[in-house]
């Protein structure tokens, strides 16, 4: 009887040990791993909706009025001013939707205007970025593309620097469906030094990369 009442209390310690790890494991610090990604994507696809960002390069186009039109760069208020219409705001839209927005405002002026807005020179919102900081060539914060994997950022901030810990790198992720930030480890040493193809991953818009530097 006593020997099946420690049974009992053994079995009751080890699902409350369990039931621990796993909540702490269930969104934060280190938790998952992620999928390897090809050198080159088999199937490109388009990436997200582009949004405008602070500092973008803006070429406003109205038809048949090229008084109206310009090339303006997104404040860092996150709006724009052009000729009849003054502080419009354009961070957070994307081209169409400002383009929409200036036909509205012209029209008032105008008779049915006719505007497009082209994206010259892109920064983007942080969310549209990818953020490399750290024990690296040249931090940056480079605009994120379609398909973009580990090893084109790592080319874009030209590698590691030579006191890099590359295999403990961080990647920090914010997870949209449970508005959680993730991390997940990464090895840059394995891919950079070693070639090896399983420590490339696939980047996502808003990704940040942390790169500590080696303690020796």
């Amino acid at each position: 009887m006593r020997a099946k009442k420690i049974v009992t209390i053994a079995l009751i310690l080890w699902l409350g040990s369990t039931l621990l790890s796993s909540c702490a494991g269930g969104g934060g610090r280190g938790s998952g791993a992620l999928p390897p990604a090809s050198f080159v994507s088999q199937q490109e696809g388009p990436g997200e909706e582009y949004v405008i960002g602070p500092l973008d390069q803006l070429n406003v186009f109205v038809w048949h009025n090229p008084d109206l039109s310009a090339k303006v760069q997104v404040r860092p208020d996150g709006r724009i001013t052009i000729p009849l219409v003054t502080d419009m705001p354009a961070v957070g839209k994307t081209p169409t939707m400002l383009a929409q927005d200036i036909k509205v405002a012209l029209g008032e002026y105008i008779k049915d205007p006719i505007v497009s807005v082209i994206v010259d020179n892109f920064s983007g919102t942080f969310s549209q970025q990818v953020r490399i900081v750290g024990a690296t060539a040249k931090p940056a914060s480079l605009p994120y593309r379609a398909n973009m994997t580990l090893l084109d950022a790592m080319i874009a901030v030209g590698g590691l620097s030579d006191f890099a810990s590359g295999n403990r790198a961080r990647l920090v992720r914010y997870d949209r469906a449970t508005g959680k930030q993730r991390e997940f480890g990464i090895k840059l040493n394995d891919l950079l030094k070693h070639g090896d193809t399983s420590a490339n991953v696939k980047l996502e818009p808003g990704d940040v990369i942390i790169i500590p530097q080696s303690a020796f």
